[in-house]
């Protein structure tokens, strides 16, 4: 088989996979009483080769999720002029020592997960006039192995951003147990973010975005549904 004819076949199966994503949602939301274009796909394009993520561009999906600031910019750098409506959004933890970096390259942060990152982010925006729309991440499973505050510190947390930090919080993001049903997490955010008046919900991966869009998603990070299972890193 050729090249060209494997990477038509890697086009062909990225631009379905994309399109029965994008019909799932919109039947989820429906069912639900909201519009389809309430809800963003994220596309989470972390350790994805390079053909599947150009055939997802070429299909049209213009929102990405990356876990690693370093990875993502010898990805997406090349890629920026070429796509002016590109929207990258962090959805990976954030050492400290990377938020300059992170700061510039993406358009979203959906992982403040902690105090001292969201003073640095605070502090970075406000250095570079940078502001970017940040997502905190809860930690709804309360997993200790697992980034996010815990819901009992969700408001304090949530009022200390908005407040004294000034961050534009947009939302909640969270990541379910793996072995849980993921509905009562996605409710526990919704009601968080609900009481601060937040309209931002990122929740739902592949195995459980159309839970989570009936649930109120605003934001689902869709990764192998789209591109297939990930490879494996050397």
């Amino acid at each position: 088989m050729s090249k060209t004819t494997d990477m038509d076949g890697v086009a062909g199966e990225v631009e379905q996979a994309l399109a029965d994503v994008r019909g799932r949602i919109a039947a989820a939301a429906r069912a639900t009483g909201r519009a389809e274009d309430r809800v963003t796909l994220v596309g989470v394009s972390k350790v994805q080769p390079p053909e599947r993520i150009q055939a997802a561009l070429d299909a049209g999906l213009r929102v990405f999720g990356e876990n690693r600031v370093q990875e993502a910019a010898g990805r997406w750098e090349p890629l920026r002029p070429r796509y002016p409506d590109l929207e990258l959004h962090l959805i990976g933890p954030l050492q400290t020592n990377k938020v300059k970096q992170a700061v510039a390259l993406f358009d979203v942060i959906e992982s403040v997960d902690r105090p001292r990152l969201a003073e640095a982010l605070a502090a970075e925006m406000e250095r570079s006039g940078r502001r970017l729309p940040c997502f905190l991440q809860i930690n709804t499973g309360e997993e200790p192995q697992k980034a996010g505050v815990m819901p009992a510190d969700a408001d304090a947390f949530i009022e200390r951003c908005r407040g004294e930090l000034g961050l534009d919080v947009r939302g909640l993001m969270c990541i379910p147990p793996a072995d849980e049903e993921p509905s009562p997490h996605f409710a526990l955010l919704a009601e968080i973010a609900g009481r601060h008046g937040l309209s931002g919900l990122s929740m739902g991966m592949s195995g459980d975005y159309e839970i989570a869009v009936r649930l109120g998603a605003t934001h689902v990070r869709v990764g192998s549904a789209i591109f297939g299972a990930r490879e494996a890193k050397a």
